[in-house]
């Protein structure tokens, strides 16, 4: 497809840096989109929503009210699903799941309902719930209408008193045999729904979690469909109390919302039976596995995965054709103002951003296809890939967040002041990108149930038990800085996994020596959770350094693109490590004098990837609309577009605001 006509003129910097590029950009664009025909319809898509007219905003958010904004974004997302319906191809691909999730997230989403969606949760969670643990009765039920947009649907877990600890969910679903109901309640204030998207005035359903009693026995947390407002009047039904949480730090137009029931009854039919079941006596049935109900947390985690990914695409993009339009300072006395992208520390900041944006592109896309094998395992009727799953996803999730929110605020830092502005759209992308740190499992929860996992598998190990594909390795023997002598790509990756597995065998003995003392495992768990956080990430950072390496050399690629691939690849590994020196230095699987190598070729890394760097971002293939900066924009006219949108300013329509003369001229005039 043709370069979109804003696309014809760019700035003389840019003209300079893009017109040697060596390799094939639409070749890393495929490999991102996951193939060829994936780009053109990605393309397709953007161009059928981009010029429809209606999905601009009249003002910037910026400058809208609270309740202004949320109207306008709600006014968009019912557009889009009016809109979806024009198209058959687009139609089916919204039909899928992960199509869906582009549709609502980091990419024509974003571009689309700037500021949050109000139906995301609708799309992301409440559909794949009823798919993923709705009997075929339910769904026939309820999934036709969710996805025709008669009912708006949202996901209410988290509570105000009680957020990734899911057994200590205090709402509560009461079986009455006689008539057949559920009878929910909110014991407590904090047992209120406190956080789902969508809750507060869009959803009139939710998928809401509670504990279930039945018999008299509680059977632990389960999913029931429940009514919240009356279908035609919009009204909260009775003994449902629904409202809206209040301004948050980003994604203000979520519609984020708190829920409490009092004596609220639904059908018995309304809970999600397609692995447990209350009978009609209400006799309960238990499922095969208590864990087949993680399936959804496991899909929106490896969507946060490729959303985190898809958000540091924009902010490097941004940050980097900035980089190459701005010069300030002299490098060198008496001669010109240099790019600020010929600074090595700006490389430095830079340059491993756009590294770690394919590794966790590669570890996503293994995680996803493991998935969607789980996914096939459990319809017939294997559940053996589930730990292996909940894990990777866990330890991906906390990490692909935590790393892409830092690395979104090294972009706007990189940016100078004028990454503080709001069109530079640097600050939007940081707020919404950093809340995915705490949404579907906080991070350190996600680390402890990754390490919990990893000492499981040690003490499994010492008895001789074979263990999963990702940690098998935690059988191995370690490797010593003297015996060590490979430093390539490969090579670094072994050193990955010596000092990882070092690391927890080291934390597996502390932990077993607090409980051979006398101390209550709980307890000494406690003690060491620092140190075993620790290692739960950098088990994670080994999984995505071994998918970086195993990607760039096995799959089929240009020599171009391979030679650029090896060289971030080279870079991620080796910045990496000298970040974490300390772990590789303690373990004997580095030596100070490979550290001090390693610490050279960095720099050297950064010189030869420094003429491509606009031209990887330019890969990325990130359409003007999805990044939306003044200061990222394909054509680099980064001056002239911040001064427009200044103008734009409501207190730039008049010359005097009304405030001097409600304010400021009593006080200049009052002789104080």
């Amino acid at each position: 497809m043709a370069p979109l006509p804003e696309k014809r003129f760019c700035v003389p910097d840019l003209q300079k840096e893009r017109a040697n590029c060596n390799f094939d950009q639409e070749e890393i664009t495929n490999l991102i989109d996951g193939g060829a025909d994936q780009t053109a319809l990605r393309r397709k898509i953007e161009h059928f929503f981009f010029s429809d007219k209606e999905f601009l905003d009249p003002v910037r958010p910026e400058y809208m009210s609270h309740e202004d904004r949320y109207a306008n974004e709600l006014r968009k997302a019912c557009h889009m699903m009016r809109k979806i319906n024009e198209d058959d191809e687009i139609q089916q691909f919204a039909g899928n799941m992960e199509g869906m999730r582009m549709l609502v997230g980091a990419g024509v989403g974003a571009a689309l309902c700037k500021d949050g969606n109000p139906l995301s949760v609708h799309f992301v969670m409440f559909l794949p719930c009823l798919v993923g643990q709705g009997t075929i009765d339910q769904q026939a039920e309820w999934l036709g209408r969710a996805w025709a947009g008669e009912i708006i649907g949202t996901y209410a877990q988290t509570e105000i008193g009680h957020g990734t600890f899911l057994r200590g969910l205090q709402t509560t679903a009461t079986y009455d045999p006689d008539t057949q109901e559920f009878i929910l309640n909110s014991p407590s204030i904090t047992a209120s729904k406190w956080w789902p998207g969508g809750l507060a005035k869009t959803a009139n359903y939710a998928v809401v979690m509670a504990q279930l009693y039945t018999k008299g026995v509680c059977h632990g947390v389960h999913g029931f469909i429940v009514q919240l407002r009356d279908e035609e009047t919009h009204k909260s039904m009775p003994g449902v109390m629904v409202g809206e949480i209040g301004p948050r730090l980003g994604l203000n137009t979520n519609d984020n919302g708190f829920l409490m029931f009092k004596n609220y009854r639904i059908p018995r039919k309304n809970m999600l039976m397609k692995f447990s079941q209350v009978l009609e006596d209400g006799t309960y049935i238990r499922p095969k596995n208590d864990k087949l109900t993680y399936g959804t947390m496991v899909f929106v985690r490896v969507a946060i995965c490729h959303d985190s990914c898809r958000q540091l695409q924009r902010a490097v993009t941004i940050a980097t054709r900035y980089s190459a339009v701005r010069h300030q300072s002299e490098l060198i006395p008496g001669e010109p103002e240099p790019q600020i992208l010929d600074y090595q520390t700006q490389q430095y900041k830079l340059l491993p951003l756009i590294a770690s944006v394919f590794g966790i592109q590669f570890a996503a896309m293994h995680v996803w296809k493991t998935y969607q094998q789980l996914t096939e395992d459990i319809e017939a009727g294997s559940t053996a890939l589930l730990p292996e799953v909940h894990i990777l996803s866990c330890g991906l999730k906390a990490l692909s967040s935590s790393d892409t929110s830092s690395g979104v605020e090294i972009c706007r830092l990189a940016c100078g002041g004028h990454g503080y502005l709001a069109s530079s759209n640097l600050p939007r992308i940081y707020t919404n990108t950093t809340a995915a740190i705490t949404y579907e499992g906080e991070n350190t929860v996600m680390w402890l149930q990754v390490a919990r996992y990893l000492i499981k598998s040690c003490r499994e190990a010492s008895q001789g038990q074979p263990l999963t594909k990702s940690v098998s390795y935690l059988t191995a023997n370690p490797v010593s800085a003297h015996e060590n002598k490979d430093l390539s790509n490969a090579g670094l990756v072994e050193v990955f996994k010596s000092a990882v597995s070092s690391m927890v065998s080291e934390n597996y003995k502390r932990l077993q020596q607090c409980c051979d003392e006398g101390e209550q495992y709980e307890l000494a768990w406690n003690r060491c959770s620092v140190l075993l956080a620790q290692c739960a990430e950098a088990h994670t950072r080994y999984f995505v350094c071994e998918q970086y390496v195993q990607n760039v050399e096995n799959l089929e690629f240009s020599d171009g693109v391979r030679s650029i691939l090896r060289q971030l690849c080279r870079l991620y590994l080796i910045h990496q490590i000298t970040l974490n020196q300390g772990l590789f230095l303690r373990t004997g699987t580095l030596s100070s004098a490979h550290i001090s190598t390693l610490e050279g070729e960095l720099c050297e890394l950064l010189a030869l990837l420094r003429p491509n760097a606009v031209n990887i971002v330019d890969s990325f293939d990130l359409h003007d609309r999805v990044l939306d900066s003044t200061l990222g924009c394909w054509d680099g006219d980064v001056y002239q577009r911040m001064f427009e949108e200044a103008l734009k300013s409501p207190l730039n329509q008049t010359d005097v605001p009304e405030a001097y003369h409600k304010y400021l001229r009593p006080l200049m005039k009052s002789n104080l």
